[in-house]
């Protein structure tokens, strides 16, 4: 191994695994900021050398970086750590008007705007009704949002999360049917969006940002792997794998809504037949309801709805447990995640009752005796989950170590 750059050791602890140090600097450098943000977010007030030991860098490297830090507004300090003897030493800790991040959730009806302190603590949300879903009227919904927030926060934005249903530029699926937004396929969305507001856009799916909002908020904040089933127009996985998202080569992993699980089953518009998305999603349980004269079928309309047990939610509860239970099986079998969570923009005491009609769930590798954690289990961030996730996403960015960054080192 070559020599190591100054105020570095051999590698960085994250997790259970042992980072190797790659031998660009200022990327090396870029990396430490964000294992030492990281480190004291997780722990919420530490002295510097606390997180030298936590984090495996010298201390003049993390006297450097804390320093750097505080200068920039993102760690304060937050007095000294009362002790027996000595000079007691200084704390810090996030700042949290530091910096905002916005989170944007574009539906097929809807737009949802979430800012989030530096700590992940919301700030704000804003709900506007959509009509018009084509690029040119999206971006410059977005512009106008990003200049509220501006306007209503002093703290700088540090980024824009958007996410948006998938797949993504799938020939004869992307923009094919009602759960996906029209227009979109073959265009650059994050340089659309971020020409179109002047800030650094990410880009995720709906059911990858909603398994990073579980990750840092909700169900999964101590659960390194695991899948998330989505409910939004559509269905859809959102996996985290050792603590980051897991979003595949063109960030399509996780497209269940299109497994076939009905053979010649009903049409779906993606060209197959029997897809899960037709018998589990949101959208067929509108259409179901609509047949039967309900109309009004928002998210409290649900929640009335499941309260007064309405016959047509009940049967379309029964026929997505049917359809749900073995693809979670499927699931388990090919990632064997730690769980698998439910979540997205239906009430939680509707997911509460599609986990209790699976009942036994089929035989999986997860069918093991000892388990610390229920095979399912109920996402805990609410129907505002992908908003929250796309808010995330920019504080995942700057705060999050990457294992693939120093791997390309």
């Amino acid at each position: 191994m070559g020599a190591q750059p100054a105020g570095t050791q051999s590698g960085i602890e994250s997790g259970t695994q042992l980072i190797t140090l790659g031998k660009n600097p200022e990327r090396i450098r870029d990396h430490n900021r964000r294992v030492v943000l990281d480190i004291v977010r997780q722990h919420g007030s530490l002295g510097r050398m606390h997180i030298a030991r936590l984090t495996h860098l010298t201390a003049q490297a993390i006297a450097n970086i804390v320093d750097e830090l505080v200068c920039e507004n993102l760690l304060m300090e937050t007095g000294r750590l009362k002790s027996g003897r000595g000079q007691p030493p200084k704390q810090f800790a996030v700042n949290p008007d530091g910096a905002v991040t916005m989170g944007v959730e574009m539906a097929s009806d809807h737009m949802v705007t979430t800012v989030l302190d530096l700590t992940g603590q919301p700030r704000s949300r804003h709900i506007t009704p959509v009509h018009d879903t084509s690029p040119d009227a999206l971006s410059g919904l977005l512009r106008i949002q990003v200049d509220t927030v501006k306007a209503e926060f002093s703290a700088p934005l540090l980024g824009v999360g958007v996410v948006m249903p998938g797949p993504f530029d799938i020939e004869g699926m992307t923009s094919v049917g009602p759960t996906t937004l029209p227009g979109w396929s073959d265009v650059d969305a994050a340089a659309i969006l971020g020409q179109a507001c002047g800030e650094p856009v990410t880009i995720e799916n709906d059911a990858n940002a909603a398994a990073v909002g579980e990750r840092l908020f909700g169900a999964g904040h101590a659960i390194s792997s695991f899948a998330m089933i989505y409910f939004g127009a559509g269905v859809g996985l959102g996996m985290i794998q050792d603590g980051v998202p897991f979003r595949g080569a063109f960030g399509n992993a996780g497209e269940i809504g299109h497994i076939v699980v009905a053979p010649k089953g009903r049409a779906c518009p993606c060209g197959q037949s029997g897809c899960l998305e037709r018998y589990a999603s949101l959208y067929v349980l509108r259409e179901k309801l609509a047949l039967a004269g309900v109309t009004e079928t928002d998210f409290d309309d649900l929640q009335k709805l499941h309260d007064s047990a309405h016959p047509v939610l009940m049967e379309w509860m029964d026929e997505a447990a049917l359809y749900l239970a073995p693809m979670i099986a499927m699931i388990e079998n090919i990632l064997d995640p730690e769980t698998v969570v439910l979540g997205g923009m239906l009430p939680d005491a509707i997911i509460d009752g599609l986990i209790a009609r699976m009942g036994q769930l089929p035989i999986s590798v997860a069918s093991r005796r000892s388990r610390a954690l229920p095979r399912v289990l109920r996402g805990h961030t609410g129907q505002f989950t992908a908003a929250l996730g796309a808010a995330a996403l920019p504080l995942f960015e700057a705060m999050t170590p990457k294992l693939d960054t120093l791997a390309d080192l």
